[in-house]
């Protein structure tokens, strides 16, 4: 298996978020859980721009698809 092109640190930063490993388990944990059927980028706390990116990266299986993935997983 191929390592990510990207770290968690990485994707956080590219959603305009606080980014070091404290403020990533504090978002998970303030966030979690996701509301059962709701897509990740549907999740109510993203901005239009962050869920444009999420949504577009997740579909389009881009270089930021497996990260995404882990921050969908670790909100559920």
């Amino acid at each position: 298996m191929e390592k990510p092109v990207h770290t968690l640190s990485e994707l956080f930063e590219q959603l305009g978020l606080p980014s070091d490993s404290d403020a990533i388990e504090a978002f998970i944990a303030e966030h979690r859980p996701l509301p059962e059927g709701t897509r990740l980028p549907d999740a109510s706390f993203w901005n239009e721009s962050q869920r444009h990116f999420l949504k577009e990266e997740w579909e389009e299986d881009a270089d930021w698809a497996e990260l995404v993935d882990t921050l969908n997983n670790r909100l559920r």
